[in-house]
Formats: C-alpha cells, structure tokens, sequence
C-alpha cells in the first residue's frame, strides 16, 4: 500500500523523536520514499546525519535556504508529498497548527500545503491534558487533522500517564489507513467502548462485566474501511484498535465530557457499557468498617450519553447506533430502548449468564431500526463489527 509513496516526515523536539528513526526504516521497507522535516528542537534529540542516513535523503531543517526559496522551495515540499506526519507532534507543534502561526520551517510547511495531514502527539501528561492542548487538538481534527496515539504509560519525565508517543508500527498503520479508499474515506465516526467504573472511594468503584471486546472489533473495523475514528474506551485490558485516535476515560462523567468534545462527527457507535449509576458522594477517603455495620451509599443517575447525542438538535451525528444488553425479552426491551432514547439503531443482544456472551469471544445480536428487526447468526466479535461497519458504510455513503 505504501510502495511509490511519498511521505513528508516533521520530526518535532521530543524524547520520543528517536523512534523517527525507526519510523523512517519501516516505511522505506514498505516502499515509501520519505522526505525529513527536522525542527531545530527536533536536532537536539536526533542528528540530520542518522535521519539523513535512514531515509536517503537531504534532511529541510532552514525555512530561509535562499537557493531553493528562489523557486518558493518550501511551498512545492509541501504539496509533492502524498501525506504529511509529524512525529512526533509537540504541544508546541500542535499550537502552532492550531494557530495557523508560520514562523519556521515544519509550521510554514503545514500552514502552506493542502495535502493530508497526520499527527502522533507526545507530550507530558499534564501538557496533554491542559485545556489549550485539547481546544487545539479539537482544532486540528475539525481541520481534517487525522490523529493516532497517544498511548498511556510511563514517561521520560517520571510521571505516567497519555502522552507517549504511539509506536512506529501504530502510525504506519494510521499511513495505511490514510491511504485507504474504503468507503467511509472522509468520514468522522465516534466509537465508546469498554466498562465505566464508578468510584466509591479511593480504592472501590462500582463497575459490569463489559470487556470492550465488541466496541474494540468495531473501531478497527471502522478504520479499515477509510474512517477516521475517534475511539473513547473505559478500563479494560484489551489493546485499542491501531490507527485510531484513542481516549482512555474511567468514569460516565469523564466518557460524556470526551464525547461532547469530539462533536461532530458524522455517526456515532455507542458500544460502552456506560454505568447508569454513580455514589452520590464518592468518599475522599477509604471507607472503614465499623463495628460490622455495612456503609450506606446513596446513589444518583449518570447522565445518558446516548440519549444526550441523539436528541441534540444542532451536533448530532447523522448516524446515532446504540447498544442493549439485556437479560430478557431481548427485541421488546430494545424496541423500547431505541424509541426512547431517539437513536437511530440498536444492536441488541441476550447478556444472560448462559449465553457466555459478556466477556465471551461471539455475540448474537438483532439489528434493530426504524423498519423493524434483523437478526444476525452467532458469530465471531470481529465478524460482528465487520457487518456493523459496513451497514454504517452504506448508511453513511448512499
């Protein structure tokens, strides 16, 4: 997919700009050429000679190189690229982007093409957390910014945390999937996944048996067919879809937040076992126990995510599918559910314990809309998601 390509490689200044490096080696393997963009913060962590050395190339770091500005040099860099990535993509970066500021050469570059644009942000996390690092990045994605990481772990700067830049392996697949001319090329699509967990105090939360298993197979099947994907997952254990762009939340307050934020997209899939309870006053401290006598928790109602975006009159996607996990009358419970929260479908399916279903590796699910009932043989979570995405792929695209 990626042989003959011509990829524009920003190097931004950060500890991660050594896995550019590797970044460089994979997609030469692959067949793409690359054309290194170093940033003068870029050159204090990696040398032009290695980047020079990896991808066989003259390495543009000087926005007044008059030879080639004679000819408007950084103008013609810009555009005889097939897609520019910036990796990594510094708070500083992304500002600039954002800003629409052009005053080096990695910032001209962006402001003057119109060509794609692909980003994997790496910053500490409190940097990545701030408020202006989100009103940017929400920016840059309603700009058509395609986005992949970043992940969560540990940092350089000894705090853990998102922020790290995504693998070179992950943002090679973000290339491909920019590539990609599936159906849903172009379109924005909105995926929760996984559990809410719902703290009681500093150690107890109140959670389900969601694995997120089902959400995960439907963002990876979204992205291969062209979407860009903004996947919004709860705790869980399995790794998120590559080439998404991935927000780990833990609570339903902090999933509603994240999801206001990504508005608009043009559909939404509200696969996450969202917690419809929460403890009223999550205690800041460890509840102890006492004399055998059990705590009394009062509870109060999260608010309804899916409810919220369907019935949204100026932002709500096009496409609005929920979920029903229920334990009896599987279609009547669901019917019920979609007409009342105003989604358009439902995917429902039998979570009893005898189905093996929650945290199980199948589902059997019934389609649910407008005109009535599908019903979908058991089968595989993968092959599952794969039918979804290409029923939205029609939805979306006729």
């Amino acid at each position: 997919m990626l042989s003959s390509k011509h990829i524009l490689l920003i190097i931004g200044g950060g500890i991660a700009a050594y896995k550019s490096l590797d970044l460089i080696r994979k997609l030469r393997e692959r067949g793409a050429s690359v054309i290194p963009v170093l940033t003068r913060a870029g050159s204090e962590f990696v040398t032009p000679l290695s980047v020079s050395a990896l991808s066989g190339a003259e390495v543009h770091s000087d926005l007044f190189d008059l030879t080639k500005e004679a000819e408007m040099g950084h103008i013609q860099l810009s555009r005889s690229a097939d897609l520019l990535v910036v990796a990594p993509a510094t708070a500083d970066l992304m500002a600039k982007m954002a800003q629409g500021r052009a005053d080096d050469l990695a910032s001209t570059l962006l402001l003057a093409t119109d060509t794609p644009v692909l980003i994997a942000p790496t910053m500490n996390v409190r940097m990545w957390d701030h408020p202006a690092t989100q009103r940017n990045l929400a920016t840059l994605q309603t700009d058509g910014v395609s986005v992949v990481g970043p992940n969560e772990g540990d940092m350089a700067c000894g705090e853990y945390g998102p922020g790290r830049m995504a693998e070179p392996l992950e943002i090679i697949e973000a290339i491909e999937a920019a590539f990609s001319d599936g159906p849903l090329k172009g379109k924005r699509i909105l995926v929760t996944s996984g559990p809410t967990h719902e703290p009681i105090d500093p150690v107890r939360y109140i959670a389900n048996r969601s694995s997120g298993a089902q959400g995960t197979a439907i963002g990876a099947a979204l992205a291969r067919l062209g979407a860009d994907v903004v996947f919004v997952t709860g705790p869980t254990d399995i790794e998120p879809p590559a080439g998404v762009q991935v927000v780990k939340v833990q609570s339903a307050a902090e999933m509603l937040e994240v999801v206001e934020a990504a508005l608009p997209v043009d559909a939404g899939v509200f696969a996450a076992a969202v917690a419809d309870w929460r403890v009223a006053s999550e205690s800041a401290s460890k509840i102890k126990k006492k004399d055998g006598k059990m705590p009394v928790l009062e509870f109060a109602e999260n608010v309804d995510i899916l409810a919220r975006v369907s019935q949204m009159k100026d932002r709500r996607p096009s496409l609005v599918v929920g979920f029903a996990a229920e334990t009896d009358d599987v279609i009547v419970n669901a019917t019920a559910k979609r007409k009342r929260k105003g989604c358009d479908w439902i995917v429902a399916n039998d979570v009893s314990p005898e189905t093996g279903i929650m945290g199980g590796s199948e589902n059997d699910v019934v389609l649910i809309c407008e005109g009535g009932s599908e019903d979908w043989p058991r089968m595989g979570k993968d092959a599952v998601a794969e039918k979804l995405a290409l029923k939205i792929a029609d939805a979306l695209v006729r």
